[in-house]
């Protein structure tokens, strides 16, 4: 036999039953627009998220007080020696340093005249837009200190400089941050949110300012951006090493951005699994539909294949012809499922325009093989019936 002549035998008897061959073909595209819609919101949810964190820079070591050294009796007594401003200017002299963002996070009342907002205060230093990658919009950012001083300005977020000021330039108004006052010298370009963080309703000030402000006399984390030229464990053995011989012991944390965003991006890769598996319950009642169909084909189609074994046909034929009516079914099913879940895709991207959504060509390529794969399990076991069948005990159904 031809292949031609068998793929006319998986035509005919596909359209001889219009019917039932759409609702099967609808039962597979049902369940792999499922498994493409849910992939694609997950892998963009996925993209979306990194991409958030890499705007930070993935070559940045955090270094966090921490790791308290207990003492006396039953470890009543501990002490931790916080990370300064005089460890930050440390850490900046090492080799391979790019930049080094001290920080220090409260919250507070903002006032421009009768307008008052409590807002989150970032207390840093003047190379934090170069290590975040944050363009200013209007004026510039905080200076660099001199003499361990830096005057009293202020740098306002996108939201929080329209909400203040409306669409009056800001720039050299005064405004008081938490009873303190302060000149705005600079407004934050639009970031948007991170993981729900507002970056365009934040005020930034100097970090010297911000331990008296916030009263006290150490930092909440220091960001420490460095080059290509040294690999991040290599760097972070130099900050570690540093840091220890000023402090004595190693009472701090350290953080790698690149370990941070491997370990988010395998979160995120499980959850979008996850939700894959969902949309795939889907696909298993189309895999069900076909089996059901090729079960019942064969019933009917008992003589035809008596009549096929009696003019030679061998059983791998036979087994063959069955398998790829099964296949050819269930991948008409897989376009016809990806064709949907790619309108439905569009339609979501005008109705939602923020929902992050990443259909890619090889996700398109993997569900049609899924449904190729689904439709030859699936149609594997009445296809050996067929094969097995006696050509005689076939032909006493005509």
């Amino acid at each position: 036999m031809r292949w031609r002549d068998g793929l006319g035998l998986c035509g005919s008897s596909m359209t001889s039953q219009p019917l039932r061959s759409l609702l099967t073909l609808l039962g597979v595209a049902i369940g792999i627009a499922a498994v493409t819609l849910l992939t694609a919101m997950g892998e963009g949810l996925r993209g979306r998220v990194l991409d958030s964190f890499a705007q930070f820079g993935t070559r940045v070591v955090t270094v966090r007080p921490g790791a308290v050294q207990t003492g006396g009796i039953g470890g009543l007594l501990a002490s931790a020696r916080p990370l300064t401003l005089a460890d930050a200017e440390a850490l900046r002299r090492l080799p391979h340093v790019e930049a080094v963002v001290p920080i220090i996070q409260g919250n507070g009342d903002i006032q421009a005249g009768q307008r008052k907002r409590r807002v989150d205060i970032l207390g840093t230093g003047h190379q934090l837009a170069q290590a975040w990658r944050t363009r200013v919009a209007l004026g510039q950012f905080l200076p660099q200190s001199q003499s361990g001083s830096t005057p009293p300005y202020v740098v306002l977020g996108h939201r929080l400089s329209q909400e203040l000021f409306g669409t009056r330039n800001p720039v050299g108004q005064r405004v008081r941050v938490g009873g303190m006052r302060f000149r705005v010298i600079g407004v934050i370009e639009q970031k948007g949110n991170l993981l729900g963080f507002d970056l365009d309703d934040i005020a930034y000030i100097p970090v010297d300012r911000a331990e008296r402000l916030f009263n006290r006399n150490g930092l909440v984390k220091a960001h420490v951006l460095f080059d290509s030229g040294i690999q991040a464990e290599r760097f972070s053995e130099q900050v570690r090493q540093l840091l220890i011989a000023r402090h004595g012991r190693e009472d701090f944390r350290l953080t790698s951005q690149s370990d941070l965003l491997g370990s988010l991006n395998r979160i995120l890769a499980t959850l979008s699994l996850g939700i894959s598996a969902l949309g795939g319950i889907s696909l298993l009642v189309g895999a069900v539909g076909i089996l059901t169909i090729m079960t019942t084909t064969v019933g009917e189609r008992t003589a035809e294949i008596g009549l096929l074994r009696a003019l030679g046909a061998a059983p791998r034929q036979v087994l063959g012809l069955f398998l790829a009516e099964a296949t050819l079914l269930s991948l008409l099913g897989g376009v016809l499922g990806v064709l949907l879940a790619g309108g439905l895709l569009v339609l979501l991207h005008w109705l939602v325009p923020g929902l992050p959504l990443s259909l890619s060509p090889p996700l398109v390529l993997l569900a049609l093989l899924l449904s190729a794969l689904v439709g030859m399990a699936a149609g594997l076991a009445p296809a050996r019936r067929a094969a097995r069948l006696h050509p005689v005990v076939a032909l006493r159904f005509e």
